[in-house]
């Protein structure tokens, strides 16, 4: 009996395996009959045309801001500093004061001199006098001459009495002539004596030390107490900021280039100066942030020569400064048009793509298909790049979705979004 069911048992498990088997054939017949995956669709991508039309072309120069008027402010005279009487990187007004030397030296030297200047009015007054009496005993000895001389001659008297007489009458005009000499003399101290009354007085005022101008004093330099003198140095720096200048250099190509384009040139003023004709020239400051200054500014002069060695010339721009914001010695690149270039092609920045020094774009072709083109460009005109060969206006070219893509490959163009259409 146990042989009996064993062999049954047998007989199922072959027919479950081939039944296992089966199923399997039939499967896998049935996976080969399915037809193949469909094709992936077409990448999308934005594409923007080569457009055409004149743009202008900017110039970009390192600049550095200078105040519009720089002032040293200096001692004129020896003394020690009494006080400083200004709040540093303050606005000061012309003539407000900033330092003050001792003055008690140069009063004295003062009140000396006009001591002096009262002794040579005081002279010149006695001189004066004593010139008057020389003129009445010369104006009496004189009569006396003519009265004894028509006397000596009839013998009423006798001759040495004239002969006196007129001996009397030249020693007087001697004395009147003394003391005219003594007068001159005497104006001449008096002169002198006003002169050092002025000068002393010029160095008293020499010891309040003012601001030459309107603007923003610096640091100041000496502390009180210090001895200072002509020699020592500015005691500190005042400069006019509104407006401010911005000093760039171009090269001499740049520069006549530009010349060029704003038509521009120097001629006599009607003042007797110069003065400048041409197309305005309007400059764009970029700070050290790389944001542009919101005030544009204007050309305000071109140096007088070129610098030999370096084959550059200096330029200078005013710009506005409300509130003294930009500050001497800052930052400031300088850009401005300088040509316009005619039916110049352009497309978006990020159409090209630099390989090893060249550039590429990808086009997109009426069929819908990519074609990887090279490229030569020019100068970089807002988010725009100028083309010089390699494109034709109306063509498109793919902004947006470059990555993976083929030469023929299909792709499904869209407009670019950051494009004027």
């Amino acid at each position: 009996m146990k042989r009996i069911s064993f062999l049954k048992f047998k007989h199922v498990a072959w027919a479950l395996t081939g039944a296992i088997v089966m199923v399997f054939l039939v499967a896998v017949a049935h996976s080969g009959a399915k037809p193949q995956a469909q094709a992936l669709p077409s990448p999308g991508v934005e594409v923007a045309p080569v457009e055409q039309r004149d743009v202008p072309v900017y110039g970009e120069w390192i600049g550095t801001l200078a105040g519009l008027v720089t002032a040293d402010v200096k001692a004129q005279v020896t003394g020690y500093l009494l006080t400083r009487d200004y709040k540093e990187g303050s606005y000061v007004r012309k003539g407000q004061l900033l330092f003050e030397i001792d003055p008690r030296p140069f009063k004295a030297a003062l009140d000396q001199a006009k001591g002096q200047l009262a002794q040579a009015e005081a002279q010149l007054a006695q001189d004066e006098a004593q010139l008057a009496t020389a003129k009445a005993n010369q104006l009496k000895s004189q009569l006396d001459v003519e009265k004894y001389a028509p006397l000596a001659k009839a013998e009423a008297v006798s001759q040495q009495d004239l002969d006196d007489a007129v001996q009397t009458n030249l020693a007087n005009k001697a004395q009147v002539e003394g003391a005219k000499a003594a007068i001159a003399a005497a104006s001449a101290q008096i002169q002198s004596s006003k002169a050092a009354v002025e000068t002393a007085a010029i160095n008293l005022g020499f010891t309040r030390i003012a601001s030459p101008i309107n603007g923003i004093v610096g640091i100041a330099q000496a502390q009180v107490g210090d001895l200072v003198s002509a020699s020592s140095g500015a005691l500190t720096t005042v400069s006019t900021l509104d407006p401010i200048r911005d000093y760039f250099t171009v090269s001499e190509q740049e520069y006549l280039e530009a010349a060029r384009y704003y038509s521009y040139a120097v001629r006599p003023s009607n003042n007797g100066g110069e003065g400048t004709t041409g197309r305005p020239t309007i400059l764009e400051m970029i700070l050290s942030d790389g944001k542009i200054y919101p005030y544009s500014g204007r050309f305000y002069f071109a140096d007088r020569a070129v610098d030999q060695n370096t084959g550059t010339i200096q330029l200078a721009g005013l710009f506005p400064n409300p509130g003294n914001v930009l500050r001497p010695g800052q930052y400031g690149k300088v850009r401005a048009v300088i040509r316009v270039q005619k039916n110049a092609l352009l497309i978006p920045q990020p159409a090209v793509t630099e390989l090893q020094g060249s550039y590429q774009v990808d086009v997109v072709g009426s069929d819908g298909r990519i074609a990887i083109r090279s490229i030569n460009v020019g100068e970089q005109v807002g988010t725009m790049w100028v083309v010089l060969d390699g494109l034709k206006a109306g063509e498109r070219v793919v902004v947006e979705g470059q990555q993976n893509l083929r030469p023929g490959m299909r792709v499904e163009a869209m407009p670019f979004k950051g494009s004027d259409e």
